[in-house]
């Protein structure tokens, strides 16, 4: 073959590996690329630590968390309420003082100021060598000099004595703590245990981490993974495929496992796939974009 077949210069088409080719390299235009199972989270891995659980739990919300790094996160967000709160506590004494000290002063200017006209009554008597400039220069003066000595500038060296550091107020912050994932209201009595039924009870953790499949439905004893929609029944924390929930389940609404009655609320459908990369397990697919060049 010769070199101009080799180097496929003179192809009236331009392919579509061409222009996503050139695309990339160019540096303009909307760049799109699927992202491959390495960018989604397994069903069975903590939304926080994105590591398989050891002892995992549910929100009602359907997000699967490690019992420990949840319990973590929220005693950590306590913390931090618990830290806000004293500082807005802070700030409601200092805006006490500062109203009291207002009061104050404006209290004693008033006084000052009823002083000032109950002493222009008093009759003085006249120095009659004096003129009125020279009483008058005498008084613009004393005022310049009380004017000069209530002047404070500002240190423009100093950050926090600048006309713009102004001290920011703060709001009042709110006691809920909020789940990581959906943002709805979550507290600690509101996590359900989750019981995974493994594919062979005779493997360790660390063999069972390795497989694909690493789980089956407590029912039906299907594989379980990202591709199959699963739930957790509340009063067993059994897991099962929404198959099994729709075929059986809810024909009676009895947990098979423990024979407790359901509710709708009592079947927690499990989110899958959502990490950093993906929302969900459906939307695969990253889009940057980037300047157009127009003709």
């Amino acid at each position: 073959m010769t070199r101009h077949g080799k180097n496929c210069t003179a192809g009236a088409v331009y392919t579509y590996y061409e222009k996503r080719k050139d695309t990339a390299v160019s540096g303009y235009g909307t760049q799109s690329l699927r992202l491959s199972k390495d960018s989604i989270k397994d069903f069975d891995c903590c939304c926080l630590s994105l590591q398989p659980c050891r002892d995992p739990v549910i929100t009602p919300n359907g997000y699967i968390y490690e019992k420990e790094a949840i319990l973590e996160y929220i005693l950590h967000q306590k913390t931090e309420i618990a830290k806000k709160i004293k500082a807005y506590e802070k700030q409601k004494n200092v805006q006490k003082v500062e109203m009291a000290q207002l009061a104050k002063a404006e209290k004693e200017s008033k006084v000052k100021v009823f002083l000032e006209k109950e002493s222009t009554i008093v009759s003085k008597p006249l120095n009659p060598f004096s003129s009125k400039e020279d009483k008058a220069q005498a008084s613009s003066s004393t005022k310049a000099i009380q004017q000069e000595n209530e002047k404070h500038l500002p240190s423009f060296w100093i950050p926090s004595l600048t006309p713009e550091a102004k001290a920011s107020t703060l709001s009042k912050p709110g006691k809920t703590i909020y789940c990581p994932m959906s943002g709805k209201p979550l507290k600690m009595k509101d996590l359900i245990p989750v019981k995974f039924l493994p594919v062979d009870d005779k493997l360790d953790r660390v063999q069972l981490i390795t497989k694909q499949e690493r789980y089956i439905c407590a029912v039906t004893r299907d594989a379980l993974g990202n591709s199959v929609p699963c739930a957790v029944l509340r009063p067993s924390g059994a897991v099962v495929t929404m198959e099994c929930v729709e075929k059986l389940i809810k024909q009676d609404m009895v947990d098979p496992i423990s024979g407790e009655k359901l509710t709708e609320k009592d079947i927690i459908p499990i989110q899958r796939g959502g990490t950093g990369f993906a929302g969900s397990g459906i939307k695969l697919e990253a889009k940057e974009s980037r300047p157009v060049m127009q003709a």
